[in-house]
C-alpha cells in the first residue's frame, strides 16, 4: 500500500486531567471528522472515557489493559488491524483517519514506535502527528513530578494549553517558557473548553523523529532495541525494569461500582471533603454517578487533585449499565480510605459497593 493510500493516525496524549477527552469530544462534533475511527486506551480495569465521548459510531474501541508499555503493542496492532478488516468487510462505516487517545500515565514512545515500525501497522496506517494537552493550572508541578508528562510534551507536534483561563497570565507564560525548553519550536495553542480548529490538529504533516530533540530520538531508539529483544525472547520482565524510572509503585488505580443511586447532597459533600483533605494524593478522579433525585439523568464528575470541575448532568445514560462507576488514580492513598469515607460521608451502602 502506498503512503498516500495509508490511513493517517493522530496520537492524542497528555497527563491525567489535562483535557484530552474534552478536546476529543469537541473535535468529533465537527462534520468533517465523521469518518474518524477512535481508539481510547484507559488505565485500570474499569473504562469510562469511551462512555463520555459523545459519539454513536461503532468506530470507537476501548483498550483498558492499563499498560502502555508491553501489552499495548499487541493490543494496538490487533485493534488497528481489526478496524481495517471490519471496514473492508463493510461491518463498520468507512473511516479515513484514526485517533488514538492514550492514558494520562502513558509513556508515548512505545505507541509511536509501534505506529512507525511495526510492519502489520505500517502497511495500512501512517503516523501523522502527536498532539499533547498540558494543563496550565497543574502543568509545572506535573512536569516536575512525572517523567511521562515530560516525554508527552517532548514528542508533541502541537501542544494544547488547557485551562489557561484558570491559570492566570504569569503562570501561563512561565509554563510556556518551560515547555519551550522541552520542545522548542513546537506550536502551542491555548484551548478553552476543548475548542480547537481541526485544521490545526490534523495538518501537522508526518511525524518526523529527525526533527525532534536528541532525547526523543534516544527514547525511540531504545524502543526499537526493546522491541527487537521482546520479539526474540518473548519476555517482558526486562522491559518493565527498563521503565522503573517511569512507573511509580506508589501510583494506584482504584475502581468502584455502586449499585444504588446516591443522594447528590451527600455525594457532593464527600467530594468536597476528599478534595480538601486528600487532594494532593488524587492525581485524577472521574466518574458517572446515578443520582437518587433524578436516576434517569446521571452526573459526570471530573477532578484533578484539589480542583473539581462543575459536575455535568447527562440527558440520558450512555449505556445500558446504570450503576455509578468511579475511577481514582492516586498516589499514596489507600483504597480503604476512599471506601471508608465514601460510606461515612457519601451515603453509600458498603454491601452495595463493589470493586471495578
Amino acid at each position: 500500500m502506498s503512503m498516500t493510500a495509508t490511513i493517517p493516525v493522530t496520537v492524542l496524549t497528555g497527563f491525567l486531567g489535562s483535557g484530552k477527552t474534552t478536546v476529543l469530544n469537541r473535535l468529533l462534533k465537527h462534520p468533517g471528522l465523521a469518518d474518524t475511527a477512535v481508539i481510547i486506551n484507559e488505565l485500570g480495569e474499569l473504562g469510562l472515557d469511551h462512555l463520555l465521548v459523545e459519539r454513536t459510531s461503532e468506530n470507537l474501541t476501548l483498550l483498558n489493559n492499563g499498560c502502555v508499555c508491553c501489552t499495548v503493542r499487541g493490543d494496538l496492532v490487533e485493534t488497528l488491524g481489526e478496524l481495517e478488516a471490519r471496514r473492508r468487510r463493510g461491518d463498520i462505516s468507512s473511516f479515513t483517519r484514526a485517533v488514538v487517545e492514550t492514558t494520562g500515565l502513558a509513556d508515548p514512545a512505545p505507541i509511536l514506535h509501534t505506529l512507525m515500525a511495526d510492519p502489520a501497522v505500517t502497511c495500512r496506517y501512517r503516523l501523522e502527528g502527536v498532539i499533547t494537552t498540558v494543563d496550565a493550572v497543574n502543568g509545572a508541578q506535573t512536569l516536575d513530578a512525572h517523567a511521562e508528562a515530560t516525554k508527552q510534551a517532548a514528542v508533541a507536534d502541537r501542544i494544547l494549553l488547557t485551562k489557561g483561563d484558570l491559570a492566570g497570565g504569569e503562570r501561563l507564560a512561565a509554563l510556556r517558557r518551560r515547555l519551550e525548553t522541552i520542545n522548542d519550536g513546537t506550536p502551542m495553542l491555548e484551548v478553552v473548553d476543548g475548542r480547537v480548529d481541526p485544521s490545526e490538529i490534523f495538518t501537522v504533516g508526518f511525524f518526523d523523529p529527525a526533527g525532534k530533540t536528541a532525547d526523543v530520538r534516544r527514547w525511540l531508539h531504545a524502543e526499537a532495541h526493546d522491541h527487537a529483544h521482546l520479539a526474540a525472547d518473548g519476555h517482558h520482565e526486562h522491559y518493565h525494569r527498563h521503565r522503573s524510572d517511569l512507573h511509580d509503585d506508589r501510583v494506584r488505580t482504584h475502581c468502584f461500582t455502586i449499585a444504588d443511586p446516591v443522594r447528590w447532597e451527600d455525594f457532593s459533600v464527600w467530594l468536597e471533603l476528599m478534595a480538601a483533605m486528600r487532594g494532593a494524593n488524587m492525581l485524577r478522579v472521574k466518574g458517572i454517578v446515578a443520582i437518587a433525585e433524578d436516576p434517569e439523568r446521571p452526573m459526570v464528575v471530573h477532578g484533578v487533585q484539589h480542583v473539581f470541575h462543575p459536575p455535568v448532568r447527562l440527558d440520558h445514560w450512555p449505556s445500558a449499565d446504570r450503576r455509578s462507576r468511579l475511577v481514582f488514580i492516586t498516589r499514596d492513598l489507600p483504597r480503604a480510605v476512599i471506601e471508608r469515607t465514601l460510606q461515612k460521608f457519601g451515603g453509600v451502602d458498603r454491601e452495595r459497593m463493589a470493586a471495578g
